[in-house]
């Protein structure tokens, strides 16, 4: 009775998650909808505000001072830590070799996009990112001494891949809300059936919870990195302001969906975590209140470091040279007020910093889960 009673209380601010943006949107759309709701893969909808100045200076000097906090915790409170001893490295695993080899193999050809391999091309994305995924999982099995998620926790690397299919779905579903901060002018390809385009969606939505929380143990075999943010300032969070912070910032979102197109990412950060410190669950919150900043620290910087791949990848499957869309995965961000200054991406350079919350949003939403439908949300390999 009591697990039952814990589930009603976790479930329902997901479920308001869900239904909030539709009420609202009842209220800001004369058709009760925002323009391109339900289209899927999402489409191009309208462009957003150009660049603003200001606002670009105000976002980069915010992104700054968190740089500054990663680069110099010392100077924020934080105070040294011996690193624990690297434990004796391990063989390189078989699947390693079999996912540098996918990684590469499908890397040229989604890059070359006109091959001997015919249509080959259009499923190149998933192989690579769970290639790629393979590889980080053996660096990880080699520097934590024989232990990965694939070989000590195969069943939550499983379990991350199926949670993530669900949790990109909702990231698209609010991507609506703020009138496409992200798009696929290729989801419609006349090449394949929109059924076939639907699948490959589907499969590559596999691949994010589990590449990062692969980033996240491999940045975990470097004593250094993890004891630099291990003994900070205690910091306890409100969870319910947290909760109800993030519910209305989301409500807000759907009447101003330009000014607040950053809250699709930190009001579910925030409900989400608002859930686990409320219930007194695990979670990178729970070790910020004993003064531990490294595992949320960590997973944000695993997130951004893994952006880069996912951008990189994505720009050169369609740049610089003009041959046949093949991609069908491939997206363009339509971000207001800051959408310049793309170097290899077509994520702005401010756009980048994203990727910190997102990371903390994606391992939060696992904990969430686990507690949920009650299985082993514990990602870490101690």
């Amino acid at each position: 009775m009591q697990k039952k009673r814990l589930d009603v209380g976790m479930l329902w601010p997901v479920l308001a998650l869900i239904l909030v943006p539709l009420a609202m949107a009842w209220l800001a759309y004369p058709s009760h909808l925002p323009p391109g709701f339900g289209i899927f893969p999402p489409a191009f909808v309208a462009a957003p505000p150009g660049f603003s100045l200001p606002i670009f200076i105000l976002i980069a000097l915010a992104e700054a001072a968190v740089a500054v906090f990663l680069l110099f915790p010392s100077w924020f409170g934080f105070k040294p830590v011996t690193p624990a001893p690297m434990p004796q490295k391990a063989k390189l695993p078989v699947w390693f070799w079999i996912g540098a080899a996918a990684t590469l193999f499908f890397w040229w050809l989604m890059w070359k996009r006109v091959t001997p391999f015919g249509d080959l091309v259009y499923y190149a994305f998933s192989p690579l990112w769970w290639g790629f995924i393979l590889t980080l999982d053996g660096l990880v099995y080699r520097r934590a001494g024989g232990k990965s998620l694939l070989a000590s926790k195969p069943k939550t690397l499983l379990i991350s891949a199926m949670v993530s299919i669900g949790g990109w779905i909702f990231f698209e579903y609010l991507d609506y809300f703020v009138l496409g901060n992200w798009y696929y002018p290729n989801g419609h390809m006349p090449e394949l059936s929109h059924a076939k385009i639907v699948v490959l969606f589907l499969i590559a939505y596999t691949t994010v919870w589990p590449a990062l929380f692969e980033w996240y143990n491999l940045l975990n075999t470097f004593p250094t990195l993890v004891a630099r943010y291990a003994n900070g300032p205690k910091l306890s969070l409100p969870g319910n302001l947290m909760l109800w912070g993030g519910l209305a910032s989301v409500a807000a979102m759907v009447f101003l969906p330009y000014p607040l197109f950053w809250v699709m990412w930190i009001g579910p950060l925030a409900v989400f975590a608002g859930m686990l410190i409320s219930n007194n669950l695990p979670s990178p919150f729970a070790a910020l209140a004993q003064g531990n900043w490294s595992p949320m620290l960590l997973i944000a910087l695993g997130s951004l470091f893994n952006g880069f791949f996912w951008e990189f990848w994505n720009w050169c499957s369609a740049n610089p040279n003009p041959l046949p869309a093949t991609n069908p995965n491939y997206w363009i961000y339509d971000i207001p007020y800051v959408n310049v200054i793309h170097i290899c991406a077509e994520m702005p350079l401010l756009g980048f910093a994203g990727y910190l919350p997102f990371g903390i949003l994606v391992w939060v939403l696992f904990i969430w889960a686990g507690e949920v439908f009650g299985f082993d949300s514990d990602i870490t390999l101690d």
